[in-house]
């Protein structure tokens, strides 16, 4: 067979063939296809893998006229909805997974979607943006990692998803430990907006990357014909490690938020205690200011003009009033 690694004019990033259980060999489109219409037997674990890349305007177009994919897959590629799924059409797994781009830096726009049709003698994969779960399966293939059936190539991509999430929830399990120590140093500063991009992306990964639990019930209670009983357990851990990664991140972004509003409570009460500050000011030169506003006229008839000891009765009199003040803020403060 003519071999062939990486993206090709027919937007193929890369192709293997695993027969018996050994590694994959690398193939092109071409051979692949011939390989699936050949009339040579095959076994039921021997199944070719296609990676394409959906940004190159031919990967479509090349799928459809070579390859043996079902409709829904196609309906999969244009459709609104991309919550993560996994559903049986035709006795073949249609499987839309979201995943996180290859250089993540907690931007809720770094997660994409892969679109997968797994029959049992070929596995389509296909993505517009790069994304590191099925990067490094390529990679895990590339240097001789075997696998047993084209459910296990399924099963695999959902470990290494699951192996990413750990690491997000891990790495995001960090930042907030970091922000938490600051808040209670009181060394906080400008960490809130870190916080909501956080708790963004934690939402959207949550929102995307659950698995449709009513899909994922009928596959199990109903699956295709062809998926043996081992390859269905292991699809039945690996959804339900899934669900534990789900939960862990739903707990983390319960913390974010409970984070968040005693954040907010903290900035209230320092607000609050700004405000006391300026009114109790503000109520305490009320008098000086009133008394030296009047007696900066300069008409006729100011009182004390005349008097001894005016300057003195008039310090006496402010000193009671911005007391009396004082005393009234602090009480209704009380």
């Amino acid at each position: 067979m003519q071999i062939s690694y990486g993206s090709d004019k027919n937007g193929l990033l890369c192709g293997y063939l695993f027969q018996d259980g050994a590694p994959g060999v690398p193939v092109n489109l071409t051979d692949a296809a011939a390989w699936l219409r050949s009339e040579t037997p095959k076994g039921a674990a021997d199944f070719v893998w296609l990676h394409f890349n959906l940004s190159d305007a031919a990967a479509e177009a090349c799928i459809r006229k070579q390859l043996d994919a079902v409709p829904e897959f196609f309906e999969a590629l244009h459709e609104g909805s991309r919550s993560t799924r996994i559903e049986d059409a035709h006795d073949t797994l249609i499987a839309v997974v979201n995943d996180v781009a290859y250089e993540f830096a907690f931007d809720p726009a770094e997660i994409a979607t892969l679109w997968l049709n797994v029959a049992p003698h070929m596995a389509i994969s296909a993505r517009s943006h790069p994304l590191r779960s099925i990067d490094r399966m390529r990679d895990a293939v590339k240097n001789g990692k075997p696998l047993a059936s084209s459910v296990a190539f399924l099963n695999q991509l959902l470990h290494e998803q699951g192996d990413v999430l750990v690491r997000i929830v891990r790495e995001t399990t960090l930042q907030v430990d970091a922000i938490e120590d600051k808040f209670l140093v009181g060394r906080l500063q400008n960490r809130r907006a870190d916080l909501g991009k956080l708790r963004r992306v934690l939402v959207r990964l949550q929102r995307l990357l659950a698995p449709e639990p009513g899909a994922l019930f009928r596959l199990l209670r109903l699956p295709p014909p062809w998926i043996s009983e081992h390859d269905l357990e292991e699809l039945r851990q690996a959804t339900e490690e899934f669900s534990l990664t789900i939960r862990d991140m739903s707990e983390l972004k319960e913390r974010i938020k409970l984070l968040q509003e005693e954040i907010a409570a903290q900035v209230s009460e320092q607000t609050n205690q700004s405000v006391f500050t300026l009114t109790m000011v503000t109520v305490l030169a009320l008098p000086i200011n009133i008394v030296a506003g009047l007696l900066g006229m300069n008409v006729g008839g100011i009182p004390l003009a005349q008097h001894p000891d005016g300057f003195e009765v008039i310090v006496a009199i402010i000193v009671v009033f911005t007391a009396f003040a004082a005393w009234y803020v602090y009480r209704q403060k009380k």
